[in-house]
């Protein structure tokens, strides 16, 4: 007889929060229950899509103004406690989500909602509010566990290219990278946990590299140190999202959300690089130094350009992002990211700076865009920076802390711990340079 899974986390039903006989009342003038639920369901779909905690109360204080209430909210990783005020009496509420992810669709779907809601949906009643939220939450992926198999395997081969690697590195880690993103997605879907899911699919990921390598090996000679490549055929698993968003929750204060963020991103690097660092020891895999390329300057940048392009629009696919969104971001990358480099190899710029140069243009080509295109400030700065965030300095920390080699582990930790400060940091300056809502602490 097979066993039932039990849910832990037990569904809530939205539409029973609606008043008795108020179909064809405006939810301006609900019970303060029915308000209360809108704003509080708001507020989960957004946290939700990944979003920082700064943008999920600015949607829930905006809902809660046009209908005439207070609402103040304490917003974490994966839960949100809020109270809903109108002068006499008051509402509380803890909600909490069964997983974390991130959704650039549904997060710019949710955002058309709060500015439509300005403008005339809050003469709709909460029957047909929650109706509508209803089809916005059944935006799920847009794209196969094949579809999102293949844009991990072409962010990971990009992301090959721009750390050093060659062609051999770059198929390798395209075909592990592929298996390897496939298997979490089909594990992730079927609900299994988060831990399960990132050691399979970097166990994978792993295995598929070392096999083709062996096979390469044995059939065109090819030198066994092409093996450097297997660090990025597990890249996919790279947290830039809650990374990135961490920082920025911080800046503004969250202190709650940008911890949390911070800590289940942690949690990903130590638990993918110590399943790398495991199967590297199986398969006898060293994270040598890359096949020295030489290329003219010219067809550096150019080659360059397109790795960026193509490893931060892999980055939106997996991020849920439509095409036409997923090409605005690596558009942004691909510029923003030559630059870091290129400030690095050709003005001896340290990479920590040049990392806080090239998140800055990163933000602010996004805020350009932003205004004609009315895409998520964050669906285009995140996956354009993501790139950026150095899994190869992490897991090369990992690796020399795992065989004891301590000094050389503090090096890359430091190197890893630089970059990843200055990223947000370019993102908050630039978000400050040119968005008035975020400049001030209110």
């Amino acid at each position: 007889m097979q066993q039932v899974v039990r849910k832990n986390h037990m569904d809530i039903a939205w539409h029973e929060y609606t008043d008795a006989n108020g179909a064809d009342i405006p939810v301006t003038q609900a019970s303060l229950t029915e308000k209360a639920s809108i704003i509080g369901r708001v507020g989960i779909m957004f946290l939700s899509c990944g979003t920082g905690a700064w943008r999920v109360r600015s949607s829930m204080n905006t809902l809660a103004e046009v209908m005439g209430i207070t609402c103040t909210a304490d917003i974490g990783l994966m839960s949100i406690e809020y109270t809903c005020f109108d002068g006499e009496k008051g509402f509380t509420q803890s909600l909490c989500l069964t997983n974390t992810g991130v959704n650039t669709s549904k997060l710019n779907r949710l955002e058309h909602f709060i500015r439509e809601f300005e403008i005339d949906r809050k003469d709709m009643s909460g029957e047909e509010l929650h109706t509508l939220l209803d089809e916005i939450e059944r935006i799920h992926g847009l794209y196969s566990p094949v579809a999102l198999g293949f844009a991990a395997a072409l962010a990971c081969c990009g992301f090959t290219f721009l750390l050093g690697g060659g062609p051999i590195e770059m198929f390798c880690a395209f075909a592990g990278a592929g298996f390897g993103n496939y298997l979490r997605c089909k594990l992730t879907k079927h609900h299994f946990t988060l831990f399960f899911s990132i050691v399979t699919s970097v166990a994978l990921a792993c295995l598929v590299y070392a096999g083709f390598l062996k096979i390469g090996e044995l059939l065109f000679d090819i030198s066994i140190q092409h093996e450097a490549g297997y660090i990025c055929a597990m890249l996919f698993i790279i947290p830039g999202f809650p990374f990135i968003t961490s920082g920025i929750d911080l800046a503004k204060l969250d202190m709650r959300s940008g911890t949390e963020r911070l800590m289940y991103a942690l949690i990903i690097i130590l638990v993918a690089t110590m399943s790398a660092w495991i199967m590297a020891m199986l398969l006898h895999l060293k994270p040598v130094d890359f096949i020295k390329i030489s290329l003219p300057m010219e067809l550096w940048i150019l080659f360059r350009l397109l790795a960026s392009f193509c490893g931060v629009f892999g980055f939106s696919v997996m991020f849920n992002s439509p095409i036409r969104l997923a090409a605005s971001a690596a558009t942004i990358g691909a510029v923003a990211n030559t630059l870091r480099l290129e400030l690095v190899d050709m003005a001896g710029m340290p990479p920590a700076a040049a990392a806080f140069l090239g998140a800055l243009t990163a933000g602010l080509l996004a805020s350009m865009i932003k205004n004609k295109a009315g895409y998520p400030r964050i669906s285009l700065t995140v996956p354009s920076i993501v790139i950026m965030v150095p899994g190869l300095y992490l897991y090369r920390g990992f690796y020399n802390l795992g065989i004891m080699n301590l000094a050389t582990a503090a090096s890359w930790f430091a190197a890893a711990i630089l970059i990843i400060a200055a990223l947000p940091l370019g993102l908050i300056f630039a978000r400050i340079l040119t968005d008035r809502t975020f400049r001030y602490c209110t």
